[in-house]
C-alpha cells in the first residue's frame, strides 16, 4: 500500500464521506486510490469552489470539510477559500499535490510554495516530506482543524511521497473538549450580572461553532436578557424570539444599535468586536462593563479590554451563569425600541421590493430550511430580514466577504444535509464569480433553489458611491449581464423571471414547492439601498436611513 492509499484510508477513518476537489498531475496518486474506495468525490469545476463547498459542508454540518486540489494553480486557486474558513472559524483540511521532493525549489512546472503561501491564512500548515510521518499529521491535521477555535489545516503532498510505500497503520484524531474556564472567572461574571440593570447579550458565530447553542438559549430563558447578534449570530436565538433585537452593526438594526449603546453589561459571547459590528470603537457601548466569553484567548482583550475575561469553553459557563435577573423595566424599555423601529415593509411601486421578499420567502421555508449567501447587499437584506431556528442555517462569508461564495456554499451544505431545503440568496455582480458550478449542481441532482436578485450593479459599491463619493459612479454598471433564466435554462436548471410584486405569491410557491432546482431571476430597484447604514468612523448610534426603510 503506497502513503496515496493510506490517506484515503485515513480520511475514511476520519468519518470523512464527501470530498470537493478537482484533480491534476501532482495530485494524480491520491485520485487513483480513490478509485473503489467509500469517499464520494465532487468534481467542482473550479478548485475555489471545491474550498467552498467544503466549508458550507462544515458550516452545515459541523463536521470537517475536505477539499483536494494539485499544485501550482491548482493550489492557488484554494487560498481564497481557505482564508474564508480561517475568518470565519471552519474546520476544514485542504489537500494539495506537490512536484516530487527533488523538483521542489528548481521552478518545476506547476511548482509554487503552497506552504509559504498560505501560512497566515490556516491554523496549521504541514508539508509531508517523509512518507513516515504521514499517518501523524494526517492526525494533527484533523485535530488542529476542529479543537479550540475551529480553522483550516492544509497538507502539501509532494508527488513522490503520495507513491511510496505506507509506513504503519492509521488511528483516527481524538476529538477533543475545550477546557473549561476557571471558576473564579465565571463567579466574578456572576457577580456582574447580579449587579446590572441594563444588560446586553452579544452573540456571535462562536455560539454555534462551539456546539452551545443549547446551554446559550438555555442562559437566555433563565436571565431573560435581551440579546443582540452578529451576522455569524444569527441563529443562536431563533428569529422570533421576545428577546431577540436583531442584528447589530453597520447595517444592523436601529433597536439592537440602541441597546448596545445604553446598556451597563454587555455580555460578548464568541463574538470578537468586530469592526462592522461595533463602529467606532472607541464609541461601541461607552457605558457598559464587559464579560467577555470566548474559547480563544488571543480574542479575548485584543479590540476591548473586558472587566472579566472568561476564557475556555462556552458550553461550562452558560450553564453556572443562568441565573434570574430583576430587569423587567429594562426588558420593557427594549420591547419599546423594537416597536419603535419597526420595518415597514410595504414599499410604494409595483416592483419587487427586496426585503419584503425575503422576509416572505423566510416566513414560507419550512424551520429547518438553509439559506446561504453571497456578498454584498443582498446578504444584507437576508441578515436583516430572513430568520433562522439555527446558526447552521445561515452560511454568509462574514469575515472575508467572498463574492461566489453562495453557490458552492449551497452545494456543500445540499450535500451534507440531503434531506434539508436548500436555498442559495446570490446578485447578479456575486453569481457571475462562480456561474460554472452549475453544472456542478446539475452534474449531481442537487434540488439547490437559486434566488438571484438583480439591480444590474455591483449594489454595495454603488451605494458606497451614492453616499460616500458624491455620485461619482466608477465601474459598478452591470446592465450588460445575460439573460440568467436563458443561462440557467442552458445548465438544464429550470428557471423563471419575477419583477412584479403581483408574482411574488407564486414565485414563493415554487421555490418552496418544487422538488428539483430551480433558479429565480428576480429584478429589483437598481437604486435601491440597504438600510439602516452606519457610516464609517462612526459611532452605531449615527444610523443612515433611506426615504423608505
Amino acid at each position: 500500500m503506497n502513503n496515496a492509499k493510506l490517506l484515503v484510508q485515513a480520511l475514511e477513518q476520519e468519518g470523512v464521506d464527501v470530498i470537493f476537489g478537482y484533480p491534476g498531475g501532482a495530485i494524480m496518486p491520491f485520485y487513483d486510490a480513490l478509485v473503489g474506495s467509500r469517499l464520494r468525490h465532487i468534481l467542482v469545476r473550479h478548485e475555489q469552489a471545491a474550498v467552498l463547498g467544503a466549508d458550507g459542508y462544515a458550516r452545515a454540518t459541523g463536521r470537517v470539510g475536505v477539499c483536494v486540489a494539485t499544485s501550482g494553480p491548482g493550489a492557488t486557486n484554494l487560498v481564497t477559500g481557505i482564508a474564508n474558513a480561517f475568518l470565519d472559524s471552519v474546520p476544514l483540511v485542504a489537500i494539495t499535490g506537490q512536484v516530487a521532493s527533488p523538483l521542489m525549489g528548481t521552478d518545476a512546472f506547476q511548482e509554487v510554495d503552497t506552504f509559504g503561501i498560505t501560512m497566515p491564512v490556516v491554523k496549521h500548515s504541514f508539508l509531508v516530506k517523509r512518507a513516515a510521518v504521514l499517518p501523524w499529521m494526517v492526525r494533527e491535521a484533523f485535530r488542529l482543524a476542529r479543537s479550540g477555535r475551529p480553522g483550516p489545516v492544509l497538507i502539501d503532498l509532494p508527488k513522490d511521497v503520495q507513491n511510496a510505500a505506507a509506513c504503519g497503520g492509521y488511528e483516527p484524531a481524538p476529538i477533543e473538549q475545550p477546557p473549561a474556564p476557571e471558576p473564579q472567572a465565571v463567579a466574578r461574571a456572576a457577580e456582574l450580572l447580579r449587579a446590572s440593570r441594563r444588560p446586553v447579550v452579544y452573540a456571535g458565530g462562536g455560539i454555534g461553532m462551539g456546539c452551545a447553542v443549547d446551554e446559550f438559549r438555555a442562559f437566555v430563558a433563565a436571565t431573560r436578557i435581551p440579546v443582540v447578534s452578529t451576522l455569524k449570530g444569527l441563529g443562536a436565538l431563533p428569529g422570533d424570539h421576545e428577546l431577540y433585537l436583531g442584528m447589530l452593526g453597520m447595517h444592523g438594526f436601529r433597536a439592537a444599535n440602541r441597546a448596545i449603546q445604553e446598556c451597563d453589561v454587555l455580555v460578548c459571547v464568541g463574538a470578537r468586536f468586530d469592526d462592522r459590528a461595533t463602529g467606532k470603537l472607541s464609541e461601541f457601548a461607552p457605558r457598559a462593563r464587559v464579560i467577555h466569553m470566548d474559547v480563544d484567548a488571543a480574542e479575548v482583550g485584543k479590540l476591548r479590554r473586558p472587566d472579566v475575561a472568561v476564557v475556555g469553553g462556552l458550553r461550562p459557563a452558560l450553564r453556572t451563569l443562568s441565573i434570574p435577573l430583576e430587569i423587567d423595566s429594562w426588558r420593557r424599555t427594549c420591547r419599546a425600541f423594537t416597536a419603535e423601529h419597526a420595518w415597514n415593509y410595504d414599499a410604494p411601486g409595483a416592483g419587487v421590493y427586496a426585503p419584503r421578499f425575503l422576509k416572505r420567502l423566510s416566513e414560507a421555508a419550512d424551520g429547518e430550511t438553509i439559506i446561504t449567501c453571497d456578498v454584498g447587499q443582498h446578504q444584507m437584506w437576508v441578515a436583516q430580514h430572513c430568520r433562522f431556528r439555527r446558526p447552521e442555517h445561515h452560511l454568509s462569508s462574514g469575515g472575508l466577504g467572498t463574492m461566489g461564495y453562495g453557490v458552492p456554499a449551497a452545494i456543500g451544505a445540499q450535500l451534507g444535509r440531503p434531506q434539508a431545503r436548500v436555498i442559495s440568496v446570490t446578485g447578479d455582480g456575486s453569481i457571475m464569480m462562480n456561474l460554472q458550478e452549475l453544472a456542478t449542481l446539475v452534474r449531481y441532482d442537487l434540488p439547490i433553489k437559486i434566488v438571484l436578485l438583480d439591480n444590474r450593479a455591483l449594489g454595495m459599491v454603488r451605494q458606497w458611491q451614492e453616499l460616500f463619493f458624491e455620485h461619482r459612479y466608477s465601474e459598478v454598471d452591470l446592465s450588460d449581464n445575460p439573460d440568467f433564466v436563458r443561462v440557467a435554462e442552458a445548465f438544464g436548471i429550470p428557471a423563471f423571471r419575477l419583477e412584479d410584486r403581483r408574482e411574488e405569491t407564486q414565485a414563493i410557491e415554487r421555490l418552496t414547492r418544487d422538488r428539483g432546482p430551480v433558479l429565480a431571476h428576480v429584478l429589483i430597484d437598481p437604486q435601491a439601498n440597504v438600510w439602516p447604514l452606519v457610516p464609517p468612523g462612526h459611532s452605531n448610534e449615527v444610523m443612515m436611513e433611506g426615504a423608505h426603510r
